[in-house]
C-alpha cells in the first residue's frame, strides 16, 4: 500500500456494471520525500477507484495491481483502489 494526495476526480459516462456506486478519482501518489513536503516526491498521477468518498486534498491509503480487487467478495476490474482515508500522518 502506497500513500497518495487526491488531485482531482474522474467524470465517466459508463462504467462497468460490477463498480457501480463508487467514484473515479485523480491521485498523486507520494515517496518519502513527498510526505515530507517536497515537490520531488510526487509521483505520476493515478486513477483509482473509491467507495469512502475522499475530496481533493485528502491523503489516502493506495492498494494497486491484485491487492485493489481484495475487497470485493467478486473479481473486479481495478488496477488502484482507495483503501482508506488518512486523518493524519508523522514522518520523520
Amino acid at each position: 500500500m502506497r500513500v497518495g494526495e487526491v488531485i482531482g476526480k474522474v467524470t465517466l459516462a459508463r462504467c462497468h456494471p460490477s463498480i457501480s456506486g463508487g467514484t473515479w478519482i485523480v491521485v498523486v501518489p507520494l515517496s518519502h520525500a513527498g510526505l515530507k513536503g517536497d515537490p520531488a516526491g510526487r509521483e505520476e498521477p493515478i486513477v483509482a477507484y473509491d467507495e469512502w468518498g475522499a475530496s481533493p486534498g485528502a491523503l489516502i491509503g493506495i492498494s494497486e495491481g491484485a491487492e485493489a480487487g481484495a475487497p470485493f467478495p467478486e473479481p473486479k476490474p481495478l488496477d488502484a483502489y482507495n483503501a482508506c482515508i488518512l486523518d493524519t500522518i508523522e514522518v520523520e
